[in-house]
């Protein structure tokens, strides 16, 4: 498939952040519609998330409890 060079260099980059191949982010795209930018948002918000869990910045479990609480039925 022929891209333009910016298109290709942002699909290889999503896939060396990820476990993808370049043709499954082509073909998650195109499957799902999910653009470039949503794929790479989404592993900007996964590895901020990552690096909070790693500096211990978690739910309380009062936070948990009342999330769980929300979706219980009474």
């Amino acid at each position: 498939m022929d891209l333009p060079d910016n298109l290709r260099a942002r699909v290889e980059a999503i896939a060396a952040r990820s476990s993808l191949t370049p043709a499954q982010i082509i073909a998650d795209a195109l499957e799902h519609g999910r653009s470039l930018a949503w794929q790479e948002r989404f592993l900007e918000r996964v590895a901020s998330g990552l690096a909070e869990a790693e500096q211990g910045q978690f739910a309380s479990e009062r936070e948990i409890e009342a999330i769980l609480n929300k979706y219980r039925p009474s």
